[in-house]
């Protein structure tokens, strides 16, 4: 009917980056038209799908730098998942960024601090928790790390998973962006743990 094609667009529109179009439907119709219930059934069935698998290992994701306009401070973060699959997905990615984005912007200091963040009407963490319900993988920011100094150079391994940012000193107002991202590659190439 027209209404639920209205009350359709407007949870969907509304959810449009966390669930499905198949999805907003079902919870429309299980909260009989109520727009506002309907979005709470959509948090409550991504909050589910984050709990079974809070257990899960989390090997692969993307890792994201930010570095200022003046390249004296930078931060790196991993944005981990499940499979490869899902960390080549829009929605993950999209995640990603948008968690660099909101902790360089309010220089957070720690992972709780920044998943506190609001992302809309929303905090990063229940972002997490909704893209968590919609992908059906375990998604976690699992490092975060900023640095200032000099000069900070960031380098991101081609497949997207190895980041290192390194801050060089004395270097005297030279541009010395080439020379650290040599220094980061060589860093990247020995694997290092930490």
């Amino acid at each position: 009917d027209l209404r639920m094609s209205r009350g359709l667009g407007d949870v969907y529109k509304r959810q449009v980056s966390t669930q499905s179009t198949g999805d907003c439907k079902k919870a429309l119709v299980e909260a009989d038209g109520d727009f506002e219930k309907a979005i709470e059934l959509l948090r409550k069935k991504g909050q589910k799908v984050s709990a079974s698998r809070a257990d899960r290992e989390t090997s692969e994701g993307i890792v994201v730098t930010r570095t200022s306009a003046d390249k004296t401070k930078g931060l790196v973060l991993a944005l981990t998942c499940e499979t490869d699959f899902v960390a080549k997905n829009e929605d993950f990615v999209g995640l990603a960024n948008q968690a660099a984005d909101l902790a360089f912007e309010n220089n957070v200091a720690d992972v709780e601090a920044l998943k506190a963040l609001s992302v809309g009407s929303i905090s990063l963490g229940d972002k997490i928790t909704e893209t968590t319900g919609k992908i059906g993988e375990k998604i976690e920011i699992s490092a975060f790390e900023t640095l200032s100094g000099e000069a900070v150079v960031p380098y991101i391994h081609s497949n997207g998973k190895l980041g290192v940012m390194i801050v060089l000193k004395n270097v005297n107002g030279a541009d010395v962006e080439e020379a650290g991202k040599d220094v980061a590659m060589q860093i990247a190439a020995m694997n290092p743990v930490a």
